[in-house]
């Protein structure tokens, strides 16, 4: 009896088979993956972004104006005395404290601003109308 004849295994058309198999799924399940972390970095740039807009209404309340004149001002600072954010409130996978920062120069409007940093291709922005812009 012939020993090649006895051994098992998978020929060389069979793997190659599966090698383009598994190349395909990785071609395809590569860029949603990378989408789904595009999406996950605008999520927490909005969350964050919303929780400092609700600081800021409930300054509104109060005082009937916005913090004034304040321009590119750091949201989470010592000094600031607007918000009730502490520091590490808006520290996330992807961004920190020190990556948002406020401006109003007429206590009517205001801009709230989520620096790209090496994050974002570019400023992601809230108003007091609540229009996002900006995006990755």
């Amino acid at each position: 009896m012939n020993k090649l004849n006895n051994q098992k295994g998978f020929s060389l058309v069979e793997l190659m088979i599966v090698i383009v198999i598994i190349g395909v799924l990785a071609a395809v399940a590569v860029p949603i993956y990378t989408s789904n972390v595009t999406k996950a970095k605008m999520s927490e740039a909005d969350a964050a972004l919303g929780t400092i807009r609700t600081m800021l209404r409930v300054y509104y309340g109060e005082y009937g104006e916005y913090p004034n004149p304040i321009v590119d001002a750091a949201v989470v600072d010592p000094l600031t005395t607007w918000n009730d954010i502490k520091a590490g409130e808006l520290d996330g996978k992807y961004f920190f404290d020190a990556d948002f920062t406020y401006d109003s120069a007429d206590g009517i409007s205001y801009t709230i601003k989520c620096a790209k940093g090496t994050i974002l291709d570019f400023d992601r922005t809230l108003d007091q109308a609540g229009t996002f812009a900006g995006g990755v």
